[in-house]
């Protein structure tokens, strides 16, 4: 018998993909779900398979009806900030979607309604739930010391039509925010500062900037450098990026598809250090994207723990993004405040 009762917001393309991760979890039923187009709600439950369900365009009402453990908003960031501090208020946890909202304004007042009501707002930061990115972070932990260079690449010529196209800031804004995170994931440092440029290339399909360069300066004296694009065809990187970490003990690095690589120094001295190679191991078991966010969602309601993504944790990455934007936007570094 199912643990726990889940309310979904939002029927679109990554709502449909949450219902089908909720169903698939043996610990919970989902009750309802809610859409400002009850139709769409009604068509994706059916398209899952999800009978006598809650099916309603008003919130309230459902979280009055259902009386759900806990709510997955999967609405639009606009949207984020009015779920998340409605179902907080009503006392049920909420399991959003990145990002966390559409300006730090209204972050900060959902991580407020989370400490009003004692209840856990966590976001999915779905590609933390990677075994390679672990393994990366090993490496970098048990191997290369403290970091004090990181780099990312990611450059994918992405031909998505739709509101991506229209965006002010596509690749910032709506992308980033995965890499981002996973630069504090690896880095086990917070933002302290950037500088960044945004630009569009003559050639590129994005009415806004859907391309960036960013320089941030992190606790400890880190200095993480994003270079990113979205209207780059050929040659693409994977969706989670190329990486390099260097530190006292060598350089890391993780071309975001096999397993992660360093150099170790093994002797210093001379004009190159003697090094050693090793390739990082990589978990086979471990579950990945939104069913590893599910998961640790989940053991946080059972055992109080702390999942990644929780909202005091997660606004940091969400200030690199509106630090990154407000950089560009004034042409000047930018101090990040949370």
């Amino acid at each position: 018998m199912a643990s726990f009762r889940a309310l979904i917001v939002g029927a679109g393309g990554m709502g449909r993909a949450w219902g089908r991760n909720l169903k698939d979890c043996e610990e919970v039923e989902v009750v309802g779900w809610v859409d400002i187009r009850p139709e769409v709600a009604a068509e994706a439950a059916e398209e899952i398979q999800l009978s006598g369900i809650y099916i309603g365009e008003d919130l309230g009402k459902a979280l009055a009806e259902t009386r759900p453990d806990f709510v997955v908003d999967v609405t639009v960031p606009e949207a984020h900030r009015d779920v998340t501090v409605q179902s907080l208020e009503f006392g049920v946890p909420v399991l959003g979607e990145k990002p966390m909202a559409d300006s730090m304004e209204h972050a900060r007042e959902m991580v407020a309604a989370s400490e009003r009501s004692g209840k856990l707002y966590m976001v999915s930061q779905s590609r933390r739930y990677d075994a390679r990115l672990w393994a990366f972070r090993s490496l970098i932990k048990e191997h290369i010391g403290p970091l004090g260079i990181l780099n990312s690449d990611f450059y994918i010529g992405a031909h998505f039509g739709g509101f991506r196209d229209e965006m002010d800031s596509p690749l910032v804004l709506d992308m980033a925010i995965h890499t981002f995170d996973a630069a504090r994931f690896l880095s086990e440092a917070d933002p302290v500062a950037v500088y960044c440029e945004e630009f569009n290339p003559p050639w590129s399909w994005y009415r806004g900037n859907a391309c960036a360069t960013a320089i941030f300066e992190m606790t400890g004296g880190l200095r993480y450098t994003y270079r990113g694009s979205w209207c780059s065809e050929g040659r693409h990187t994977s969706w989670e990026s190329e990486w390099r970490a260097v530190g006292p003990n060598g350089s890391a690095t993780w071309d975001g598809h096999g397993a992660p690589i360093a150099d170790i120094v093994v002797e210093r001295g001379g004009f190159h250090s003697k090094t050693q190679t090793i390739t990082a191991d990589v978990a086979s078991d471990m579950p990945s994207g939104i069913a590893g966010s599910l998961r640790d969602f989940l053991n946080a309601l059972k055992t109080g723990a702390t999942p990644m993504g929780e909202c005091h944790d997660n606004i940091k990455s969400l200030a690199m993004v509106f630090g990154a934007i407000e950089s560009a936007r004034t042409g000047k570094r930018v101090t990040i405040k949370l």
